[in-house]
């Protein structure tokens, strides 16, 4: 299957780097190149960009489609080890960081993956298939409570407690197997409503908790900054309301949010700036974006900038 995979907020990412042509940049998401791409083009042969991704499919994919460049690094790991990637390249600092959060178009339309809701595939939602744990494990061997926990802390999903024991039930005769089996017992735990598909939320927070998405996302952000240059900056695509609330709020201490008393002649708190907050409020698509990608739609876009 061909890697279709449409860069969401596009441009304004571009903007948001405020990209220099003898510049070093990193793409931690790289996926099908489609950030990555516009970035190299606005670099000289003296600029660099370091594409990661957990996805060994997308680092083949983006290979062929940056071959015309030829100042790329491709690392196969994962942007959570942001600091120890730059160590091993000899790099002390980088002028900008992109990280686009969530699951690729690619890897949702893949079947084989087990991301999707719609039609069969084995439970995998591995982004990185090197790793062991996957959604069949998760699913067949977590207890009833840790999968309750998991749906309503990672998918905040109403009806995890019923979700969970039907789970536990099931599994007692048959080891659920494939994505269908997955729905069908979902789709008997919840009510039909409007408010999209019944699985939704459980095929997400089994998603965050295969590929630990959530966790180390606040050290993530402060890593991020830490590693740009002074002016540098870092632009992070969210897709839902827990990776949105680590971002912010990550930004804020990295800003140096104050928590002393307003009455105190000065700040004892010990906060410390490493920067400013360039979007006080988040940058969303387009109505013309969302009406041409429907899964741009929960997007949202933080810029902080190092000082």
């Amino acid at each position: 299957m061909e890697f279709q995979h449409k860069s969401v907020l596009l441009q304004e990412c571009i903007d948001g780097l405020n990209i220099k042509p003898d510049g070093i940049y990193v793409d931690g998401t790289m996926g099908g190149a489609g950030h990555s791409k516009e970035i190299v083009k606005k670099i000289s042969e003296k600029g660099l960009l370091i594409g990661i991704d957990r996805d060994e499919e997308a680092i083949c994919v983006a290979k062929d489609r940056l071959k015309d460049f030829e100042n790329v690094k491709f690392v196969h790991d994962n942007h959570d080890n942001i600091l120890n990637i730059l160590d091993n390249l000899n790099l002390t600092g980088v002028d900008g960081i992109l990280l686009d959060l969530g699951v690729s178009s690619y890897q949702l339309d893949e079947r084989n993956r087990g991301f999707s809701y719609m039609g069969e595939a084995d439970l995998d939602m591995r982004m990185d298939r090197t790793q062991s744990l996957n959604a069949k494990t998760v699913v067949n061997t977590y207890s009833e409570e840790e999968l309750s926990k998991i749906l309503w802390e990672y998918g905040e999903e109403k009806f995890s407690r019923r979700i969970a024991k039907n789970i536990c039930e099931y599994r007692k005769n048959k080891t659920i197997e494939t994505t269908l089996e997955l729905v069908e017992i979902i789709e008997k735990s919840v009510p039909r409503t409007n408010d999209g598909h019944p699985a939704k939320r459980t095929f997400q927070a089994i998603r965050i908790e295969v590929n630990d998405e959530i966790k180390p996302l606040y050290k993530t952000v402060q890593d991020s900054i830490m590693a740009l240059n002074p002016g540098g900056r870092l632009c992070i695509i969210t897709f839902h309301s827990l990776e949105d609330r680590a971002v912010k709020n990550a930004y804020i201490e990295m800003a140096g949010n104050c928590t002393c008393p307003p009455d105190l002649p000065y700040c004892v708190c010990g906060a410390k700036s490493y920067g400013k907050i360039i979007t006080r409020k988040p940058i969303l698509p387009s109505k013309e974006e969302q009406e041409e990608n429907s899964r741009s739609r929960s997007a949202k876009l933080r810029i902080f900038e190092k000082a």
